[in-house]
């Protein structure tokens, strides 16, 4: 044990209903990248947090470099050399990047020098950071660099990462590999969460796989596919999305000249959005996180009115709200799972009904149909595969991908006409991803336009027919995805907006 730096023997933590962890053990060394994988609810949110003191364990013990290791909160954590940068950023927009590093570090020193401590830290791992910069015109890459540059600033023993490169762009993930590689040649041991699967191959030497909340494989991720790797996680073979042919020939959503100031002080401005979307395809929309995603499923879903600048088959429905639209079939799924999609403290019987109540005819005369409300929550559990005790328990009581499954599954469920959904799959394990990508390809094969924005390229060329990206919000050209090459991708998302020349075949459905 004495190349061993963090030893986890027979964790257990159990809350009411279900075992999230269960006889846990491995072992990290000193200077390896090792994954954690798992699929939605496999329990490694709830390992991580005992790592880093936000869980106390019911039953096992942990040792770091060969002393009892208990922390009592994630200060006691950060003390003894443990630090993590979340799947989600805790930031405050308004402060520069220098005060809300301070705001993360438990005796932060004067302000001149953390600003010069940044600096150098940041160029020395090749993350150059302004400490002087508002966050809230930083990049979601540069974000994530506050984030790092604050754990690396306590010198950690044991790095723990979240989902990192969920918001990176390619060239990004390539600089943070760099950065990670660099950490471990110093000694640094990092415990990686991901279910980008080839980056666990390129990225880590070893992996350990938890499945309802027990350890059930270890490996070289080196030597597997990511495939192998995916079927490890769930233990059976592992669907593969399969499109099916559709006519796409009815125009069914369009946007035209869409201009709209962002709502927030540091969000994106639309300009000049024009759109087509037809009946039975699935229209991709790629960037960089910040580009206006939000803004634009904001418009979309209503909860943004615009106007004049959208139609629905032919009708302007700009000046309607978020049930006004839907009660005429356009539905959104935004990218924020907890406090947007859904009520953190509400049951999911009642988020259900959140959205549900108009299609899905769940209240009468004032009076909600609590019967058929729970109804409709138990055939979105068991059609999406939500691993949940029951539609009685709370949104914020599931792990992140199976509220995702909970969230697309009661949009597609509602027979839309259109549905629009922002980061479809993020932080969903790779049979999940399948299988919400199965079910946004079948909802476009009975008819309905699917507009998919996500900052995961794979998905969009695994299931658009077209694509097209923002940047700055502007809106690119749309393209067949067939023959797309990365390059013309890149182009797109940096701002390239008349393709013609790269993919002058005609678009789907008619000259969109």
């Amino acid at each position: 044990m004495a190349d061993v730096l963090l030893n986890l023997e027979g964790l257990r933590k159990a809350y009411p209903g279900v075992v999230a962890n269960d006889d846990v053990s491995f072992a990290i060394r000193p200077g390896e990248v090792h994954a954690l994988l798992g699929e939605n609810g496999a329990g490694k949110s709830t390992l991580v947090k005992m790592i880093y003191g936000l869980v106390k364990p019911d039953a096992g013990a942990m040792t770091l470099n060969g002393e009892s290791f208990i922390p009592a909160n994630p200060a006691a954590a950060r003390a003894a050399g443990v630090a993590m940068v979340f799947q989600h950023f805790s930031l405050f927009d308004a402060l520069n990047v220098a005060e809300n590093i301070a705001l993360g570090m438990d005796n932060p020193p004067p302000q001149r020098e953390l600003s010069a401590r940044i600096r150098k830290v940041s160029q020395d791992y090749g993350l150059p950071l302004d400490p002087e910069r508002v966050v809230g015109d930083l990049s979601a890459g540069e974000r994530q660099r506050v984030e790092i540059i604050r754990c690396l600033l306590q010198d950690p023993k044991l790095l723990i990462m979240d989902e990192p490169t969920s918001v990176l762009t390619p060239q990004e993930v390539e600089i943070l590999f760099h950065t990670l590689r660099k950490l471990t040649s110093e000694g640094t041991a990092i415990l990686y969460i991901s279910h980008k699967l080839e980056e666990i191959r390129a990225l880590c030497e070893h992996a350990t796989i938890l499945r309802l909340g027990k350890v059930v494989d270890t490996c070289d991720p080196r030597e597997k596919s990511a495939r192998q790797l995916a079927e490890m996680m769930v233990g059976t073979s592992l669907h593969v999305p399969e499109r099916k042919p559709a006519q796409a020939t009815r125009l069914v959503l369009e946007v035209d000249g869409l201009n709209m100031a962002s709502p927030g002080e540091f969000g994106t401005d639309l300009r000049n959005i024009n759109l087509q979307v037809f009946g039975g395809e699935v229209l991709g929309i790629g960037g960089v996180a910040g580009n206006g995603q939000d803004e634009l499923l904001l418009a979309l879903s209503g909860e943004l009115l615009c106007p004049g600048a959208i139609r629905l088959m032919g009708q302007d429905v700009g000046h309607l709200g978020p049930n006004q639209r839907r009660a005429k079939g356009l539905l959104a799924a935004p990218e924020e799972r907890l406090g947007h999609a859904a009520a953190p403290d509400m049951s999911l019987t009642e988020n259900a009904l959140l959205t549900g109540s108009l299609r899905k005819h769940l209240a009468e005369n004032g009076f909600i149909k609590w019967s058929a409300a729970e109804a409709f929550a138990l055939r979105i559990i068991e059609n999406f595969d939500v691993r949940t005790p029951g539609p009685e328990n709370a949104a914020r009581s599931l792990s992140g991908g199976n509220l995702q499954k909970f969230v697309i599954g009661r949009e597609i469920m509602q027979r839309p006409e259109v549905l629009v959904v922002n980061q479809p799959t993020w932080g969903v394990d790779a049979s999940a991803a399948a299988d919400i990508r199965q079910a946004l390809l079948d909802l476009a094969h009975h008819g309905a336009a699917v507009v998919v924005i996500s900052q995961d390229l794979d998905e969009l060329m695994e299931v658009a027919d077209r694509f097209t990206a923002l940047n700055e919000g502007r809106l690119a050209d749309p393209v067949p995805t067939a023959g797309l090459t990365v390059e013309d991708i890149g182009l797109m998302m940096g701002g390239a907006h008349d393709m013609k020349d790269i993919a002058p075949e005609q678009a789907v459905g008619g000259d969109a």
